[in-house]
């Protein structure tokens, strides 16, 4: 793999391990899980944990805005953009409580975008950090 095909953003939060945040693969792009962390913070918008790193209580709403804003960032540090957006897949850690929430903020997020993507949205039981949701995405990119 040549570095021109690694994009690693200046922007998103961190990876938590060893993978770019995106990889572009002729005129798709791929980027990795992308959670609602913020760069250099450990601090999780909408989390409060106890002394032990355990979830206390999350706004989802919070974390929605933080992961799609996160997004973007990997979109337009890459050269692309939300409405080229073509497969997200969703992993919500409490589908039957969140679910609705996320629902709602997706249709605000792309009520603009002609196509808006295709979707999956999957309940999981964790995530590697304590984040309510992530994002697994792939858009075009280039002409």
């Amino acid at each position: 793999m040549s570095n021109s095909d690694r994009i690693d953003s200046q922007k998103a939060p961190e990876p938590v391990g060893l993978y770019p945040h995106a990889r572009r693969v002729g005129n798709l792009l791929f980027l990795s899980g992308v959670g609602p962390r913020e760069r250099g913070s450990k601090k999780i918008p909408g989390v409060e944990l106890d002394a032990q790193g355990n979830i206390v209580s999350y706004d989802l709403e919070t974390q929605c805005h933080s992961v799609f804003r996160n997004v973007r960032y990997i979109l337009e540090e890459a050269g692309s953009s939300w409405d080229r957006l073509v497969d997200v897949t969703v992993y919500l850690t409490d589908m039957k409580k969140d679910f609705p929430t996320y629902n709602r903020l997706w249709a605000e997020y792309f009520k603009d975008v002609p196509t808006p993507p295709c979707r999956t949205t999957l309940g999981i039981t964790a995530l590697p950090t304590p984040i309510a949701i992530e994002l697994k995405c792939v858009a075009t990119i280039g002409d």
